[in-house]
């Protein structure tokens, strides 16, 4: 009895689709299919036909692709990924397409123009684990190319695939977003002078790997990382570099001697988070920059319901390594158990990870997900304290929902309840501070909170960030100059650097030093030319320095905003508390030609 012959040949498959495809077509259907359109015609199809690729089929929002070498599909694969990571440079968060790719190598059938068999399922496969903006690939397509690509690939060791019989070791590759040109500044380089260490041991704790089967648990593995962070930093005998800088090297394959030399530190700490089912694994290591030794590496493994008690022991071990002579209050000091639900907390660390997408959208949803937080554990200070901050978000970046005074009052509100709940947490004191001054115009009282933040945890830059404000409200422009150069030090390598340069800006201005107040200013809008407070100040200095046509210039562009700005309405964006700094702004916005 003869069977049908079946056509079989060995290829390299890649599946690609487009990470949330529903949630954009549900914002701007149009739009997003249009994009898409563009994307592929510019980008997707001209990238394959380069590699020597075949488009088996288009499947609405992502394709199946047939290579004869698995070198040319991941070569094609990491351009498309980084010509992606470009192209949404200058798209706003909520609108940018991403990729998700898998790439797999092996038998496949062959039936018309279509292709099946297990060397296309697990390709799919791979492609659902994979990250947006990255790609997964099997351990049969990684052995045959090794030392081939100049690519590094992380492992996440043996996966369960849907519809696979048996695991599969994966390998992956994220490809780091790219800033703007308007958010770049000349951070650092090879040649470029390293910051002085400072006179106690620094450390900089680096993103740690998601090596969880879930790629959507990134939020769990960043918030483990940071509240290590700020276990280490309430030492007062450590200096330890802020998030915001150590998470710019977030998905890409970093060189820790370099990494010190960036950011002026001693020690680096990197690790993974794995959480499967109620089983939590943390594993660290701790390097000394400057000879790349390694001092220290462990594996703590644990229930999901202990998981403050892990993070405990990964901080303790760390301080331990670092400075065995450090006194045990200085590790007793690192622990902390914010709330007994570890459901509240996980809606927290969702919050938490919204507000750092810092998109309109995504403030509405992090304030949605306190709300739900405090609805389970009404004594949880830290998730009131993120209210407070979402309402400073609002402000500061003009995306007021409600009334002013039902936006103040919230502030109040939320930041109040925080300091009742909690008077020692660094965070919550330096986030209720900030909304109350900055929001609520409450400023003495936000300075005093955020002056005792800094006492109990001299290393968060965001406390010495905003301790620089408020120094600036109240009129004590020395104390403000010397808490910004302190959190830019903190926190070099922070993108959001711009707001901390355009309040040395505006301190230098008020003190009548206007070369100065330029350069901060220039600063700033170079590394974020939009940023409103930084063409108001750069205008303010044109006009007192007699440079009229350029700060009239810069007017006529501010007034095309909604709503346009106005003299009456100083106070209102910022609470300067001394009449010699508002009049100083207000004969500047005058000479620029700005309305009363």
């Amino acid at each position: 009895m003869s069977r049908e012959h079946v056509e079989r040949r060995l290829a390299a498959i890649l599946a690609a689709d487009v990470a949330g495809s529903c949630r954009l077509i549900g914002i701007d259907e149009e739009g997003a299919l249009a994009q898409l359109k563009a994307l592929r015609k510019t980008l997707f199809d001209p990238k394959i036909s380069d590699h020597r690729g075949r488009i088996v089929k288009n499947t609405g929002d992502g394709a199946l692709v047939e290579f004869g070498s698995v070198v040319d599909a991941v070569r094609c694969a990491d351009e498309i990924q980084r010509g992606m990571a470009e192209h949404n440079t200058d798209v706003p968060q909520d609108k940018r397409i991403e990729f998700r790719i898998g790439i797999h190598v092996g038998d496949i059938i062959i039936a018309e123009d279509d292709i099946f068999g297990d060397g296309v399922n697990i390709a799919v496969r791979l492609e659902g684990i994979a990250e947006p903006g990255g790609f997964s690939i099997s351990d049969d397509a990684h052995r045959q190319i090794r030392g081939k690509v100049d690519i590094t690939f992380e492992d996440t060791g043996s996966q369960s695939l849907k519809n696979i019989a048996e695991p599969i070791q994966v390998w992956r590759v994220r490809i780091a977003p790219i800033s703007s040109p308007a958010m770049v500044t000349n951070l650092s380089s090879k040649t470029a002078q390293p910051l002085p260490l400072p006179d106690k041991p620094s450390i900089a704790v680096l993103p740690f790997q998601n090596m969880s089967i879930d790629p959507e648990q990134e939020y769990f593995a960043d918030g483990m990382v940071e509240d290590i962070i700020t276990g280490l930093s309430r030492s007062k005998s450590l200096f330890v570099i802020a998030r915001h800088s150590t998470f710019t090297y977030k998905g890409r394959a970093v060189d820790i001697k370099q990494v010190g030399h960036e950011l002026g530190v001693r020690y680096v700490l990197e690790g993974s988070v794995r959480k499967a089912g109620n089983r939590v694994r943390i594993s660290g290591q701790l390097i000394d920059a400057a000879t790349g030794a390694h001092l220290w590496a462990d594996r703590f493994d644990s229930q999901l319901d202990d998981i403050f008690d892990l993070q405990d022991r990964v901080t303790m071990n760390v301080i331990g390594a670092i400075s065995p002579q450090l006194e045990r209050a200085e590790i007793d000091r690192a622990k902390r158990k914010p709330t007994e639900s570890l459901q509240a907390y996980d809606y927290y660390l969702r919050a938490l990870a919204c507000v750092y997408r810092f998109a309109r959208e995504t403030n509405i949803e992090a304030l949605k997900l306190t709300k739900i937080a405090n609805g389970i554990d009404p004594e949880f200070a830290a998730a009131y304290a993120l209210g407070a901050r979402c309402y400073i978000q609002r402000k500061a970046f003009g995306w007021r929902i409600d009334t002013a005074a039902q936006e103040i009052a919230e502030a109040r509100r939320f930041a109040r309840r925080a300091i009742e709940l909690d008077k020692d947490d660094p965070s919550v004191l330096a986030w209720a501070g900030n909304a109350l001054a900055f929001v609520v115009g409450e400023v003495d009282e936000g300075a005093a909170l955020v002056s005792r933040a800094i006492n109990l945890d001299p290393n968060m830059a965001a406390a010495r960030h905003w301790s620089g404000w408020v120094h600036l409200y109240l009129g004590d422009v020395d104390a403000a100059i010397k808490q910004f150069e302190f959190a830019l030090r903190l926190s070099p390598l922070n993108l959001r650097n711009f707001v901390v340069q355009t309040g040395l800006a505006y301190a230098h201005f008020f003190a009548g030093r206007n070369d100065e107040a330029s350069t901060w200013a220039a600063a700033a809008i170079g590394q974020q030319p939009n940023y409103f407070s930084a063409q108001l100040i750069m205008m303010a200095c044109h006009a007192m320095s007699g440079r009229i046509e350029e700060a009239r210039e810069i007017c006529a562009r501010l007034m095309q905003r909604n709503p346009a700005p106005r003299i009456s309405r100083i106070r209102d964006k910022t609470p300067f508390r001394r009449a010699e700094d508002i009049g100083k702004l207000a004969q500047a916005y005058r000479i620029a030609g700005m309305p009363e």
